[in-house]
């Protein structure tokens, strides 16, 4: 994919009903920002799996609609206009609370590489939806390859994160021998500098 997106792109996820929507640059060392729209029955954080990030806080923006948050276990609804700040390391997860479709503002400090984190695997779930079971969850060896290769970027909750990427290191390899690609590579060198531009 080319480091840079034509305004309002848009990647849909048909398993957990979940559209991300980018624009401008994918790769900004300050801030990964991007929109999310989440249908009736949508999940964000894939198929509302409990997962942290180690290195970067994570800020939602509600635009439109109700999203349920649940953060280290506790829930909150939030609406229209309202926003919550995840702290790096603290176990997350976020749904639709409302009938209809709901819009979010998402961001990522720093940037790190979350920009192409999703767009890789929501891109996979179009390309490749052979790869994850009609629930939408990742086959574990396509799971091991992606948080392999964007390590420090998300990690499940519950499980220490010194075993996952042990565990991780081991099965990538693997993962490639069993035909499991990633649709967009991660970078091997830092990030441009920030520049406006983001999901609208």
């Amino acid at each position: 994919m080319s480091t840079e997106s034509a305004r309002g792109t848009r990647l849909r996820n048909a398993f957990n009903k979940e559209t991300f929507v980018f624009c401008g640059l994918l790769d900004n060392r300050d801030i990964a920002r991007f929109g999310v729209i989440l249908e009736n029955g949508g999940s964000g954080g894939g198929n509302a799996l409990v997962h942290v990030h180690p290195c970067a806080d994570e800020h939602f923006s509600v635009r439109s609609g109700r999203v349920k948050f649940v953060v280290d276990g506790r829930e909150q609804v939030v609406e229209a206009g309202g926003s919550v700040t995840v702290p790096r390391g603290r176990s997350h997860y976020f749904a639709n609370a409302g009938d209809g479709h709901a819009e979010l503002e998402v961001s990522f400090t720093p940037a790190q590489q979350h920009l192409r984190f999703f767009a890789n695997f929501v891109t996979l779930t179009m390309k490749q939806p052979k790869w994850f079971s009609g629930a939408g969850d990742p086959n574990v060896l396509l799971i091991a390859l992606v948080l392999h290769e964007y390590r420090d970027h998300m990690y499940l909750a519950g499980v220490p994160i010194w075993l996952q990427k042990l565990l991780f290191a081991v099965l990538a390899p693997i993962a490639r021998l069993a035909g499991y690609r990633l649709a967009i590579e991660p970078l091997r060198e830092a990030p441009v500098p920030a520049r406006s531009g983001f999901a609208g």
